[in-house]
């Protein structure tokens, strides 16, 4: 199909994240969608194997990797972002409304160095923006609701729409953690879920929905609104808040929520290091009265 683009999926099960190498097959310019540093909770180790399995597969495919695109702030996942930008010399870019989640956890970590205008990232895009990746075009869509920032990025005929949608059968994104909301959140599905039927839509997780034994990531906008188990045809976006928020109150935090919005919202890179050198990630203790 004219204007198709090149797509390997990189699934890293210890977050259930998919990471994307998506290339202009004729001058074989490239992009990685939300790639994953591998990090150790329990001994605060990182390592870079599935950043350097993507940047062997685009030596071996002859790419450029001229771009980093974040769909949001992750929760789940620290960004390779850096290290691809460091090897590759690509640019880093997400939503611009990751001033609104820099505004509101900068306070949270007391992380004073953020600056709160996304100046961490080499570039802001816009909603309806378009930019070119080779002789494909790319165009942004503000997708808010799991969080204030989300965008997802259609690039011929494929959408990646970060963690706004999952496959059909596990259904939708939490729209829990501040800023989200969960009729915002319906909004943007359907925006998506407008687009032709036949679009390809490749997702940013998958965790294998009761039934299923294999992990899948790709679907299409016809399969999304005939089967989706939270926002197929015809439900309500008032039974689709409701179905929401009554999930979302009895889940629990991610594992790597605090130490990924910190990273995260560094554009991928760790906080500055104190006056011994060593990089710490901070935890908000609350005591209850």
């Amino acid at each position: 199909m004219p204007g198709s683009p090149n797509i390997r999926a990189f699934f890293d099960e210890t977050t259930n994240t998919v990471s994307y190498l998506v290339s202009d097959p004729q001058t074989k310019q490239a992009a990685v969608i939300d790639p994953v540093l591998d990090y150790d909770h329990k001994s605060g180790k990182a390592a870079t194997e599935s950043a350097d399995a993507i940047l062997a597969a685009a030596s071996e495919d002859g790419l450029r990797v001229v771009w980093v695109l974040e769909t949001h702030v992750h929760a789940d996942h620290l960004s390779g972002a850096p290290y691809i930008k460091l090897k590759s010399g690509a640019k880093v870019g997400i939503g611009e409304h990751v001033r609104d989640v820099q505004k509101i956890f900068r306070p949270v970590f007391n992380a004073e160095d953020v600056s709160g205008e996304g100046a961490e990232f080499d570039h802001l895009f816009a909603d309806g923006e378009r930019f070119a990746l080779g002789d494909l075009e790319v165009e942004v869509l503000f997708v808010p609701g799991h969080t204030p920032a989300d965008i997802a990025y259609k690039i011929g005929d494929a959408v990646f729409v970060g963690d706004t949608l999952f496959m059909p059968d596990y259904g939708t994104a939490r729209a829990d953690f501040p800023g989200g909301n969960a009729r915002t959140l319906y909004r943007s599905i359907k925006r998506l879920l407008a687009l032709p039927p036949e679009t390809r839509l490749f997702m940013c997780h998958d965790y294998k929905a009761p039934g299923r034994d294999i992990y899948a990531w790709e679907t299409t906008v016809a399969e999304q609104r005939a089967h989706n188990a939270h926002v197929r045809d015809g439900v309500s976006e008032d039974a689709f808040v409701a179905m929401r928020e009554a999930r979302d109150a009895n889940l629990a935090a991610p594992v790597l929520l605090l130490p990924s919005i910190q990273v995260n919202m560094r554009a991928g890179n760790l906080p500055p290091a104190d006056k011994n050198g060593v990089h710490y990630l901070k935890v908000p203790v609350k005591l209850s009265a």
